[in-house]
């Protein structure tokens, strides 16, 4: 899964959109996933996500910096409701701690949130995005499996 991907507009539009709700998913060395609300998400001009990580000593700063150290994916998840929903697969690819792009976050940040602290501006190259629309996800699936079916339906279509 090492191949760069361009996101639309649509995917950038709900991942952006301050209502939506975004989850970031990691795991740590023993591959226990760990999966938290992260709002200070975003796609950057340069299609990248940048992730604003507020606690140095948080468990996803940590799983973070292991997944740029091992190569590792991570995921987040953008709900706006049930029927527009995207899941991003990416690689952590820099952990901005001082710098420009550093800096710029931290004047941001602490214009809304004065009180925050800025430990890490994570820059995470997106690979995969997967439609988590249920329908679509069922289509998608019955394409993939088309002889998985429950009983009950099988049931029914004879009867």
């Amino acid at each position: 899964m090492s191949h760069e991907i361009s996101l639309d507009a649509s995917v950038i539009a709900l991942f952006n959109d301050p209502a939506t709700i975004k989850v970031l998913g990691t795991v740590d060395s023993n591959g226990v996933p760990h999966v938290v609300v992260k709002q200070s998400a975003h796609i950057a001009a340069d299609g990248n996500i940048h992730y604003l990580e507020l606690i140095e000593s948080s468990r996803s700063n940590a799983n973070m910096v292991r997944s740029i150290w091992f190569d590792g994916t991570v995921s987040f998840t953008a709900i706006a409701d049930e029927a527009h929903s995207v899941q991003i697969k990416g690689k952590p690819i820099k952990a901005h701690i001082t710098g420009p792009l550093f800096l710029q976050h931290y004047e941001r940040l602490h214009d809304t949130h004065p009180d925050a602290d800025l430990a890490a501006v994570w820059v995470i190259k997106p690979q995969k995005v997967i439609d988590q629309n249920p329908a679509t996800r069922r289509a998608v699936e019955a394409a993939k499996h088309p002889h998985f079916v429950h009983l009950d339906k099988l049931a029914k279509r004879a009867g």
